[in-house]
């Protein structure tokens, strides 16, 4: 009886063994596509963190972004132009508050050539047609279709604002919305660009 429980334990043991055998030899050869793939990712999210933009950054480009109108129309063009570009959302309050002051802003300073371009970073862009509709804002309400723009730009929080001059320069950037102080920041800096002569 012994010697039969023996034959078995021996005829058990060697496929685990070897499946053991198997599976340490696949997993050595899968490391280094696997490290590489790893040290690959971490190269990009580092590269990412980095290409936070500043004050002094060029603005990237909102067409190769994948950012568009939702009225189905062409984004405004803004080459050459004063801009401020508000980053919201949909579940955000302080974006809801904000709405009436750029508002204003745009009001009074587009007829001297200021372009303001809210940009929506929704994942469900029915959830932000319906806010902008709801809320109907005289300037251009856009979306970030696949977030490509705001993880490139870093957004910190929402809503940020990014004023950037007629060069395409980032020239002030606004966290948050603080109601009447921030709106008179706003005016403040968007009259001094501008002013500015290129």
């Amino acid at each position: 009886m012994k010697l039969v429980a023996t034959t078995w334990i021996r005829l058990i043991a060697f496929p685990v063994r070897a499946f053991s055998l198997i599976a340490l030899l696949v997993g050595r050869a899968l490391r280094p596509p696997l490290f590489v793939l790893l040290s690959a990712y971490t190269l990009a999210f580092a590269a990412l963190a980095r290409a936070d933009i500043k004050v002094g950054d060029t603005f990237p480009a909102l067409a190769p972004a994948g950012v568009v109108a939702f009225s189905g129309t062409a984004v405004p063009a803004t080459a050459g132009q004063v801009v401020l570009i508000d980053f919201w959302a949909s579940w955000c309050g302080p974006c809801k508050a904000s709405f009436p002051s750029l508002a204003k802003i745009h009001t009074d300073l587009a007829p001297r050539g200021l372009v303001l371009l809210a940009i929506s970073v929704d994942e469900k862009p029915a959830a932000a047609a319906a806010f902008a509709k709801k809320l109907a804002p005289p300037f251009a309400t856009l979306h970030d279709r696949e977030q490509q723009l705001v993880k490139a730009v870093g957004v910190p929080t929402m809503p940020t604002s990014y004023l950037v001059d007629r060069t395409g320069k980032v020239r002030f950037v606004h966290d948050g919305f603080h109601g009447a102080a921030t709106e008179k920041l706003l005016r403040s800096q968007i009259e001094t660009l501008l002013a500015e002569k290129i």
